[in-house]
């Protein structure tokens, strides 16, 4: 059967990783947009792919698995790539929690048990995941055992634990994506002899990266740029340089870990030379 690769989120990092990997497979590109999905398909049809647009909604499960259930029906599931996800300067606390966490939950749920052997996917999280005050041990072992459903009603996931903030939201839901992962490693994924992992973009050249440059935060996420070990805004080549290898052979043991790539903006925050903001 032909290798099938699924890209869910065509925006700036969906779409190069797209290109990048669709070469010699079915390539089917679901996101939320139509008019995005169609543009896209439309360009890489036009350069010799062949694409199969599907408009999904990452937070809804029957939208999740019949995506799933489409792909499986194309072929072997050879790559799973998840870049699908709401910033805080575009959405509510609670949109964004069901996009970036429920949404993640369903998305490896639902394509673990269509994978083909020696198959890989790759979810996309955040170096902001990394910023964040780590769960404790009885809430990991939450996020593990929830349903997908269930995760916005742990409490620690609620508005008030949150502070209302979206901000709070989205890294929460990020350092989650990490556990959900590992988890999917040693179960349903490896189970089918396949692997899972997550990568973590710094502060990346994307339409939504610079609608964050613009928020009140951007100042500090500029200074982490300023005082990273590379100096400059990562690019979507960079996360699919990174992808390639995730999803490639020469990464087959690699599974369950976290990649953070992010020209070294994390590591000024933890030598101090980039401070927290206060408040």
């Amino acid at each position: 059967m032909t290798d099938v690769l699924v890209v869910i989120g065509v925006g700036g990092m969906g779409e190069t990783i797209a290109r990048r990997e669709a070469p010699g497979r079915i390539t089917v590109l679901a996101d939320y947009s139509e008019d995005a999905i169609a543009r896209l398909a439309a360009s890489m049809t036009d350069d010799g792919f062949d694409v199969h647009p599907v408009r999904v909604d990452v937070s809804s499960r029957e939208s999740v698995e019949a995506l799933a259930a489409h792909a499986a029906e194309l072929g072997d599931v050879r790559a799973v790539v998840h870049t699908a996800g709401l910033s805080p300067a575009q959405a509510p606390l609670d949109a964004v929690l069901r996009v970036d966490l429920v949404g993640v939950a369903l998305v490896i749920e639902a394509f673990g048990a269509v994978v083909a052997p020696g198959g890989a996917g790759v979810v996309i999280s955040s170096s902001s995941s990394y910023l964040q005050p780590p769960f404790s041990p009885e809430e990991q072992a939450a996020i593990r055992t929830s349903t997908p459903e269930q995760l916005v009603e742990l409490p620690f996931f609620s508005a008030e634990a949150l502070h209302h903030h979206a901000g709070l939201a989205y890294g929460k839901a990020k350092l989650a994506n990490r556990i959900q992962v590992q988890e999917a490693s040693a179960g349903s994924w490896g189970a089918r002899g396949a692997r899972i992992n997550t990568i973590s973009p710094g502060i990346i050249s994307t339409k939504m990266g610079r609608q964050e440059l613009d928020t009140p935060s951007g100042a500090f996420m500029r200074a982490m740029v300023d005082n990273s070990g590379t100096g400059r805004l990562g690019t979507p080549s960079d996360i699919a340089d990174a992808a390639t290898f995730l999803l490639g052979g020469q990464a087959s043991f690699v599974t369950g870990i976290d990649l953070l790539v992010d020209g070294g903006a994390v590591a000024g925050v933890a030598t101090g030379r980039t401070p927290m903001p206060k408040g």
